[in-house]
């Protein structure tokens, strides 16, 4: 990582060197499931390749840990799970217009495999540049979420 003027720059797995600006770094006071000690991440937007429906959250700490991510709800519109407040408290005072929700995309080999996990989203307050992943109890949402057709019948609806 080589600290700029304005920002960071980073070489990442998937995009090569980037440079991150300060501002632009989302803070996760607990880290992430399964890697807790990742605590700052920057939302990274993939033009070059097209699929404008999928984003990445790219890891400042970590440069080759990069995950992708999208709304959940080019997917699943009718998703709106309950979160206790407790659990949105890391974010700090959470207004909805400041409110970002995304999901993991899980891309295999086999493309008609994709999936999204609705059980598990990052719920990030842009506002103050905070971010919590809470896990959803009960079956209301799928862990893998199938989104290749949804994905598919958006692109050929274009």
């Amino acid at each position: 990582m080589v600290q700029t003027g304005e920002g960071m720059k980073i070489k990442t797995k998937v995009f090569g060197e980037v440079e991150i600006l300060e501002e632009k770094i989302i803070h996760f006071p607990s880290g992430i499931i399964g890697f807790p000690y990742l605590t700052d991440f920057a939302l990274i937007h993939d033009e070059e390749k097209g699929i404008g429906a999928i984003h990445w959250l790219q890891s400042v700490q970590e440069p080759a840990f990069a995950m992708p991510v999208m709304d959940p709800l080019l997917v699943c519109p009718e998703y709106n799970p309950e979160l206790d407040d407790e659990l949105l408290k890391p974010v700090g005072d959470l207004v909805s217009e400041d409110m970002l929700v995304l999901v993991t995309v899980t891309v295999p080999g086999d493309l008609t495999k994709m999936s999204v996990n609705l059980r598990g989203p990052f719920i990030i307050n842009a506002a103050e540049k905070k971010a919590c992943q809470v896990i959803i109890e009960g079956d209301a949402y799928a862990v893998k979420y199938p989104i290749y057709d949804i994905l598919n019948a958006k692109k050929a609806g274009e």
